[in-house]
């Protein structure tokens, strides 16, 4: 870990109510700060909640953001860590049946496969595209991102928070 200071949002894209002052709490615990969300129904699964944060912090403190909140039933979430000088960024991706991807991000947010990764694909393949085609959305997370794309867009007109002003 370095010494440079990151920031990122949390999505909870899904969470019963009964869980949202507990994961608010665990954050709280990594960030070092107080963490407060607010709430909104998840339209795309009735009866439990969304919310997101932005936070700040030391590089790497997405993945202990992470593994505080893995584990709980029908919390489904999401973690960015944006790039810092000489470090990636950083995705993880959470859902209760599919349990955490991670993933290596580049300055816009996309996710990025390692050539050794999709070497090794190739050669596990041996010529059969259903195997590398299988390779590949493993690599790049899709199972995650198709089980989440509902719980993605039924936040869509959730409040923005703006992470920092420019100019």
């Amino acid at each position: 870990m370095t010494d440079d200071i990151t920031r990122g949002v949390l999505y909870v894209h899904s969470a019963p109510r009964a869980i949202c002052s507990h994961v608010e709490w665990r954050a709280e615990d990594v960030l070092g700060v107080p963490v407060r969300m607010d709430w909104t129904q998840q339209p795309a699964a009735p009866g439990l909640l969304r919310g997101e944060v932005p936070w700040h912090g030391p590089v790497g403190i997405g993945a202990r953001l992470t593994s505080a909140l893995r584990g709980w039933v029908h919390l489904r979430f999401e973690v960015t860590e944006e790039p810092a000088p000489g470090v990636d960024g950083a995705r993880w991706s959470h859902t209760p049946e599919l349990g955490i991807f991670h993933a290596t991000t580049d300055a816009i947010g996309n996710v990025v496969v390692p050539e050794a990764t999709l070497s090794a694909a190739v050669d596990a393949a041996a010529g059969d595209p259903a195997s590398l085609f299988e390779a590949i959305a493993l690599a790049r997370g899709a199972a995650w991102d198709a089980e989440l794309e509902p719980f993605r867009h039924a936040g869509e007109g959730a409040p923005v928070r703006w992470l920092h002003r420019v100019g």
